[in-house]
């Protein structure tokens, strides 16, 4: 099945070299031939296109210049939107997640999702990305101890849309090391539908600008 997507020129696409990315307006039309399987594992974190903050309100500095202090409790933000396609979701289930229902179209066809979908991990893969390109600091960020109730209430299909949300949920100072701070998020990926495809609570471990 050949996967379509309009793509934007990301304003801040230098940072982030991305296979295939095309002209503002250009429709990138992907087939279901070996070649393209080929290079889809490159492309499966669905950033093939543009992605960009969809809140009216973002942080006041960039990841280039953000630090603990500029995470505040309570803020929100979105980032989008990212894409997914047939052969992407193939590519990666292949080599990480060889299920039926993620590498076989005709058996996933008459499984209990009625159609191929994305692995999990290819989706918290796509999240990620936008996590890293959008939300974290590229200067500050030390660490993660790790992420908790992970959950994916409605499978990625091809062709799917996908936008993050972030909720910043406290900011804590290390007692132990002053120079860093503890940082608790709650990240969820949208669907167009408005459905909820992937929810995670992930701490991160953010250097002080002035400790």
């Amino acid at each position: 099945m050949a996967g379509l997507r309009v793509v934007e020129q990301p304003p801040d696409s230098a940072r982030y070299p991305l296979h295939g990315v095309a002209n503002r307006g250009e429709v990138v039309r992907v087939g279901d031939g070996t070649e393209e399987a080929g290079k889809a594992v490159a492309d499966s974190s669905g950033h093939d296109s543009a992605t960009r903050t969809l809140s009216e309100d973002d942080f006041a500095v960039g990841v280039a210049d953000r630090y603990f202090e500029d995470y505040v409790a309570g803020a929100v933000y979105e980032y989008g939107y990212a894409s997914v396609t047939e052969a992407e979701i193939i590519a990666f289930a292949e080599r990480f997640d060889p299920q039926p229902i993620h590498v076989d179209a005709d058996f996933a066809a008459r499984g209990p999702f009625g159609g191929l979908i994305a692995s999990g991990w290819h989706t918290a893969g796509i999240a990620m990305r936008l996590i890293v390109d959008h939300y974290l600091s590229q200067v500050a960020s030390l660490t993660s101890p790790g992420i908790d109730e992970l959950r994916w209430p409605t499978p990625v299909r091809p062709g799917d849309t996908l936008r993050l949300r972030t909720m910043i949920l406290e900011t804590r100072r290390s007692r132990s090391k002053p120079d860093r701070g503890l940082i608790s998020t709650h990240a969820e990926l949208f669907n167009q539908h408005g459905q909820t495809a992937l929810s995670l609570i992930a701490m991160n471990l953010i250097q002080l600008r002035n400790p």
